[in-house]
């Protein structure tokens, strides 16, 4: 049976004192070689894609060794965000389920359940609203409850923490770091690229995914003092009549690139920041470390990377305070800059989105 805007209601969320365990959900991705196109066969499972093009971007986890650094990154901020927890005395058994690879949603909501846990705080691992980074995990983890039947453990969600204090610090830090290499008479003026995973048009017109990462975008640069940013997308898929959210960040480079040169100067320094993404997952090593890194030096243009915000002790700390706001334990919602914070409990109608073609697979 399908997931319905009912079973997506947290009309009988549990009170904050019965809140007994904390979820890590994402995306995952392949452990080895022999993992990658069963990952990509449970990406695009029921969806009409060609099987031509999965082998494609099969070849790009087969270019790293067929590993996706995505686990073992979720395997260290499980670890990071337990002792944090541990450290503020927020004693809650920590669990890890995954969309697309294991251990999965439904294997996650199980242990929970074999362990006696009722009443789970799922952290979705994006900052961002829109169908794929949170609908789309609300509706797996629906899906998981019916196959698991009325023990189903219950699931809430933190908030989306897109302009938590605490995340634009770690991004900041992030962002300074990569700065660091440039002289610092220049690094207020080099250019900034923030990317996030593109989206279509007919989605990101149901959701806050665009004016979210420009607020936060917005709040990096002015914490870092770069003047000279801009919000660019990468990693769309789908046929081109198809309209994605741009611009695509190496058009925006050759842009630019070409631009200065018509001006009689050189776009010799810039910097890219991942925004959109929360670990150095493989659309992030392909799509900027390689082919975005490769244009660069092409064009004669030193690039530097930043860091996504991975286990930065600031982020870890934001995980901390949301799931302290959801248990009671802490007053008032912490935000920077100009929009409200995310809400607790999700509209019935929040991101809704009816694909037509699948988005290229991540992880």
């Amino acid at each position: 049976m399908p997931v319905t805007a009912t079973d997506l209601t947290d009309a009988t969320a549990p009170a904050p004192e019965s809140l007994d365990a904390f979820l890590l959900i994402s995306f995952g991705g392949p452990e080895g070689l022999e993992d990658v196109v069963p990952f990509l066969e449970n990406v695009l499972r029921g969806k009409n894609v060609p099987h031509e093009r999965m082998l494609e971007v099969a070849e790009h986890y087969k270019k790293f060794g067929g590993k996706s650094p995505i686990n073992d990154q979720n395997r260290e901020l499980l670890s990071a965000v337990h002792h944090e927890l541990r450290r503020a005395g927020v004693q809650l058994p920590i669990y890890w389920g995954n969309r697309n690879w294991e251990p999965t949603i439904a294997d996650a909501l199980m242990s929970m359940r074999d362990d006696g846990k009722k009443n789970g705080i799922a952290f979705f691992t994006s900052m961002f609203s829109c169908y794929s980074g949170c609908r789309q995990y609300r509706e797996n983890i629906a899906d998981a409850q019916k196959q698991i039947g009325p023990n189903a453990p219950t699931i809430v969600r933190l908030r989306l923490g897109f302009n938590h204090p605490s995340f634009i610090e770690a991004v900041a830090s992030r962002l300074n770091d990569a700065l660091a290499v440039f002289p610092e008479a220049v690094r207020g003026e080099v250019p900034v690229l923030f990317t996030a995973h593109s989206i279509p048009i007919s989605m990101a017109e149901n959701c806050n995914y665009v004016q979210q990462l420009t607020e936060a975008s917005r709040l990096v640069a002015q914490q870092t003092g770069s003047a000279n940013w801009e919000l660019c997308y990468q990693s769309r898929s789908g046929p081109p009549q198809v309209p994605w959210l741009e611009p695509d960040i190496c058009d925006r480079i050759e842009a630019l690139h070409q631009q200065a040169a018509a001006d009689g100067g050189k776009l010799d320094r810039l910097v890219i920041l991942p925004i959109g993404f929360t670990s150095d997952h493989m659309e992030v090593i392909y799509d900027l470390d390689d082919e975005a890194a490769s244009l660069c030096k092409s064009l004669g243009i030193e690039m530097q990377r930043a860091g996504t915000v991975g286990t930065h002790p600031s982020f870890v700390r934001m995980i901390r305070e949301l799931v302290e706001e959801r248990i009671g334990r802490r007053d008032g919602r912490a935000t920077a800059g100009e929009l409200p914070a995310c809400e607790d409990v999700c509209p019935a109608d929040c991101c809704t989105y009816t694909p037509t073609r699948p988005g290229r697979p991540r992880g």
